[in-house]
């Protein structure tokens, strides 16, 4: 299958209605997105900015867990081995009603806003926060970004001696880790 009918869907940065298209499955592609957000088509690295983001845009991961790139006559499933979006910047904003807002890029150009539905969450297997972002995707920050956030995170501790460290944004806490108990935190030597 050509990729050529995938990329005639519109690529403006209007929402597609994703969750609306439900296509019976067309076959599985030759596309795979490696752990570090790099995609791959018939074994050649996707280098072109509006390819990379029209597939982006168009894939979405199932309650089967597997992954698809979906159009409004097509369904195609793709391998991914980690997360399909790496978040490789993060800015705050000034929101007059809202407050503080990080705006959020991934390495195909889409952005999103760190609030109620794109949360920062953090799985058992690492310390290292996703986001959940759209139609069942997550993205995984990049070692810049999440280097960078911490950097700007805000601390505090709760009544049971707990620290915790996020960001506040959309008028939301968006937790950096799972809270720690200080007596937990390694003494650096003297």
């Amino acid at each position: 299958m050509s990729l050529e009918r995938l990329l005639t869907v519109q690529t403006n940065d209007q929402p597609l209605p994703l969750e609306e298209w439900d296509p019976a499955l067309s076959g599985a592609l030759d596309i795979r997105v490696d752990r570090s957000g790099i995609w791959w088509h018939e074994g050649a690295k996707v280098a072109h900015p509006r390819v990379l983001r029209t597939l982006s845009r168009l894939l979405r991961r199932e309650a089967d867990g597997h992954y698809y790139l979906v159009t409004p006559a097509e369904k195609w499933r793709i391998r991914v081995e980690d997360y399909p979006l790496l978040i490789v910047t993060a800015v705050c904003q000034e929101d007059p009603d809202a407050g503080a807002c990080w705006q959020l890029t991934t390495q195909t150009g889409e952005h999103a806003t760190l609030d109620s539905h794109c949360r920062l969450i953090t799985d058992d297997e690492t310390d290292i926060p996703r986001v959940i972002w759209r139609h069942g995707l997550s993205a995984r920050l990049s070692r810049q970004c999440w280097y960078y956030l911490v950097e700007q995170a805000e601390c505090f501790e709760d009544a049971r001696g707990h620290l915790h460290m996020g960001l506040q944004s959309g008028g939301h806490w968006h937790a950096l880790g799972s809270p720690v108990v200080p007596d937990d935190i390694p003494k650096s030597p003297s």
